[in-house]
Order: structure tokens, then sequence, then C-alpha cells
């Protein structure tokens, strides 16, 4: 009890023996007020009376205060306060095991309305692919027999790994970390080929959506959790929708299971550069393929870039899974629709420097890569090891790049006119090389090289290979504040030798003029020398 408390209480405990006292004083008066007669001093007995009384009453009234003081229930619409994200209450390991199977039953149920009797006569064996029992659960257990499938490549390459993407969010958004989320990413993909369909369980499958899907699902999340915690305490309904577009489990979760997962993934303020660019393309191509007949010549687009955990910031760590990576999706007007997603980011590294002009990381990294320019496509799921590092040329000009080379699984092809399989599986090499070099707030060159080899090595297809480059190059100017103006290049070449397609070479460019909203007046260059910060 405090001081002043403290001298409350006594006080009115005071307040009330001398009352009590006065009380006994007037009605004993009362009792002869016929006959006068002069005051006299009370009696010990009657004071020790008296204090014994006020005693009981004391204890009475603190025996009432028990019996009322209860923690009332909180008043309507009022938000209860929650746990930080991942701590306590605010983090189940049971949650999104169940969030997984209810959306695999539901993808299930899906297919059995929308396609009720399809069946695949290559890999169903004759059964109906969405009508699953407990027979073909138990023959996929017991006897497979795991193959590769033969769904077309963006089903495959880019709808698994999204499906995939969904799981890792489930567990990230409750409360879970990197490699337990992963798990049950990998885990959700396992019980989806073997209970999900009746076809053969898929290899290619629990690669895309069992490890690609961790690998595209993580930087989802992190985007997602960026918007959020912009918002502050309370994010507002739009951010919220925002993050839900981003990452729909994520976006589930916290409206499903209300204040429970209303914590926010703390980033850690990391040093970010975005870029939103909407432009239109004009393509050129030569092929050896005879397969392009729906090839388009000029196209609208929309590209969205984003570096998260740039090397340089004082005080920022590379503790987790991904506190650093890059992530690109390009879409555009053609039938293609979706041109590239591609992912990059940082699993286990430490942070370094040399001077006090360049900062970097090195370490593992882990990859998702889907590239598609109209006439062939190339995908892959990778570790590499690699660097990203930024080094100031001057007080005003600074270097960022990266260099990665690694092995992983991928498949590639061209894009044929009829029905037939038009890519092949295999064992892949690849490696990148990126340089942005950056002149103060007003302008950028931007350049990025990527090299993919797709061998036959873990593919029924043994005695084919595909090589394939892609490479860009971008100029951007700033107009005013983060707006800019850019102009880009993009050359992708394809050079395969098959049974089928034998020397099949193939080679479009893309050149694009376009409108570029920077999330950085000065294109992302992280600044971490005082007397520079202290001049500007």
């Amino acid at each position: 009890m405090s001081t002043s408390k403290a001298l409350s209480a006594g006080m009115f405990r005071r307040a009330r023996i001398e009352g009590a006292i006065a009380l006994i004083l007037l009605l004993s008066g009362a009792g002869f007020a016929a006959e006068p007669v002069p005051a006299a001093a009370p009696a010990k007995g009657a004071v020790a009376a008296a204090d014994n009384a006020v005693v009981a009453i004391d204890n009475a009234v603190a025996a009432i205060d028990n019996l009322l003081i209860t923690t009332p229930p909180p008043p309507p619409n009022v938000r209860v306060p929650v746990l930080s994200w991942g701590e306590g209450n605010g983090k189940s390991y049971s949650i999104p095991a169940w969030d997984i199977l209810g959306f695999e039953a539901l993808l299930n149920v899906y297919g059995r309305i929308v396609y009720p009797d399809l069946v695949d006569p290559q890999y169903s064996h004759g059964k109906k692919v969405y009508s699953v029992t407990l027979e073909t659960i138990k023959d996929h257990i017991l006897h497979g027999p795991w193959g590769f499938d033969g769904d077309d490549f963006k089903v495959n390459q880019l709808q698994h790994p999204y499906q995939g993407s969904v799981y890792h969010g489930f567990a990230r958004s409750a409360g879970l970390g990197f490699w337990p989320s992963a798990a049950y990413t990998f885990l959700g993909s396992l019980v989806w080929e073997i209970a999900g369909e009746t076809t053969d369980p898929s290899i290619n499958d629990q690669v895309a959506s069992g490890i690609g899907g961790s690998l595209l699902g993580e930087p989802l999340f992190r985007l997602s959790s960026l918007i959020l915690e912009d918002g502050g305490d309370h994010p507002g309904f739009w951010r919220e929708l925002g993050a839900a577009v981003v990452s729909p489990p994520t976006g589930f979760n916290r409206l499903a299971f209300g204040d429970r997962f209303k914590g926010v993934f703390p980033s850690h303020s990391p040093a970010t550069f975005t870029r939103v660019r909407l432009g239109v393309t004009f393509n050129e191509q030569t092929s050896s393929s005879g397969a392009d007949n729906n090839f388009s010549r000029n196209e609208g687009t929309l590209d969205y870039y984003l570096a998260y955990g740039l090397p340089g910031k004082d005080g920022y760590t590379y503790d987790r899974p991904f506190d650093y990576f890059d992530f690109q999706f390009t879409a555009v007007s053609s039938e293609n629709v979706i041109e590239n997603l591609m992912t990059r980011g940082l699993l286990y590294g430490k942070k370094y420097e040399a001077g006090d002009n360049y900062r970097g990381v090195w370490g593992l990294y882990g990859s998702f890569d889907y590239i598609s320019p109209q006439v062939f496509r190339v995908s892959s799921t990778a570790l590499s090891l690699g660097t990203t590092g930024q080094w100031w040329l001057s007080r005003a000009i600074a270097l960022q790049g990266s260099a990665f080379a690694g092995i992983g699984y991928g498949a590639g092809g061209t894009v044929h006119p009829t029905e037939e399989r038009d890519y092949h599986y295999g064992g892949t090499g690849q490696g990148l090389l990126a340089a942005r070099l950056i002149f103060g707030d007003k302008a950028m060159i931007d350049m990025t090289a990527r090299e993919y080899y797709i061998s036959g090595l873990g593919s029924t297809q043994t005695d084919g290979s595909e090589r394939i480059f892609r490479g860009n190059a971008a100029f951007i100017v700033s107009i005013y504040k983060r707006h800019g103006l850019g102009i880009q290049y993009v050359r992708s070449v394809r050079d395969s030798s098959t049974p089928t397609f034998p020397d099949n070479h193939q080679t479009i460019g893309t050149w694009s003029i376009a409108y570029n909203y920077l999330g950085d007046s000065r294109f992302g260059a992280v600044e971490w020398r005082p007397g520079e910060i202290k001049s500007r």
C-alpha cells in the first residue's frame, strides 16, 4: 500500500472511532435527558469496547469487499490487449494443421463438384481424379507409385507452389517460425499427394509445393506483415484487406480467430526498396520450333519488385531465415498473363564488412523462379551459396550487387501448339549475377543475368537437357521525388537437345518503356556513414 493510501485509511479509521464514541455518548445522554448532569470522561472499558466494535466493523466491511471485488467481463467492442506475435496464446501448433486439412478438403470438394467425371487414363488408373476413398489412400501409402505427372506446366510450376505457399502462410500466421512452417508445408503437400487425388503421388509436385511453397510463401507472409506493421497497433480495414490479398491464409487466421492472432510479425525495421512499374513492351523473337502461333508483339506490363533487408543498416541482423530476400512479379496483358515470379532469400548467413564503404551478407539462399516469355518456360526450386552487398563508390554513388551459384530441381521446355507435353524435369544447376548502380537520387542502372542448366538427372527423360539464359538491363531517371521514367531490355534464350526437338534454339527480346513508382527517393541505397548522414 502506498503512503498516501495508508494515511487516508488511518484518517478514515480514526474518524469512525471518534464517530462511534460520539454515538455512545449521545445514546447515554438520551437516557438522562430529563435531568442534566455534568459530563464525565468515558471509562477505559467503554473506549476498549468501542475499539473492538470498530475492528469488528472493519473486518465485516473487508469481508464484504472481498465478496464484491470480482473481475468484470470487458465491455462490448473493446479490444482486449493481445500478446505479441508468436508468444503465449498467440502461437499454435494445432490450428495450422486443421487449417491445412480443411483447405485440402475444400479443394477436393471443389474438384468433385466442378470436375465430377474427370479421369486421367495414365495416372488415375481409370478412377475419377477426385473420388478419393480410404482404399485409394491406403494404396498410395503402401504402393505409390511415386513418379512424374503430366499436368500443364503452369499448373505444376505455378499453381502448385502457390498452393504450398498457402500451407506455409497458415503456419506463419499462427505464430510459428520459418522452419516449423516449412515442415507443415512439406507434410501438407505429402497429405495432398496421398489423399487429395486418386492420381499417383508426384515427385515434382512434392518439390514444387512442399519446398517451393515455403520459398514463395515466406516473402508473401513478410510482405503481408509489412502492410499490417505500417498501420501501427490497430491496422485499419484497408490494410487488413491488403494483407489478406497478398497472403490469404494470414487474413483468414486474423479474421477467424479474432484477437488471438492479431499480433503482427516483427520485421525489425529492414532497409527496403520497392518499385512498381507500369508500361508497354515491344517484343521481337526468332525461333526454330514453329511453336509461336500466339506470339504477341506488344503488351502492357505491370511489375512489382521488393528488396527486403538490404545490407548496411545499423542494428539490423540476419538471425532469421529470409531476413534478406528479393521478390519480383511481372504480369502482362497477353494470353501469357504471368511472365515471371521470382524470389530468393537468405536461409542462413552472416553479415560482413570491408573498410568503411562496403557492407554485405553471405550464406545459403533458397530460391523459387518461374519465367515464361511466351515461347518457352523455365522454373526451378534451388539452394545456392552467394552474397549480397553494397559499396559506396563516392559520396553519392553506390553499387549494390548479388552473386549466386547453386543446384536444385527444375523444369523447362518450349510451348507447343498441340496438347503434347512441352517440358521435362531434371536436376538443375543455376547461377545469377546482379548489379544496381545508383546515382544519388537522380538515376539508376539495373542489370541482372540468370542461367539455368536442366539436366536429365532425376527425371523420366534422361537423354535431354535445357540451357536457358535470361538477362535484363534497365535505366531509370527520377522526374519528381519517387516518380521516375525508365527503359528496359530483356533477352531470353533457350538452347535444348532432346530426342523430340534436337538442337532447338529460341530467342526473344523485349523492349519496354515504363513509369516507375519508387519506394525510396534514393533507389534503395543504404546509408551507414555517420558523416554523410549528418551532411544530408
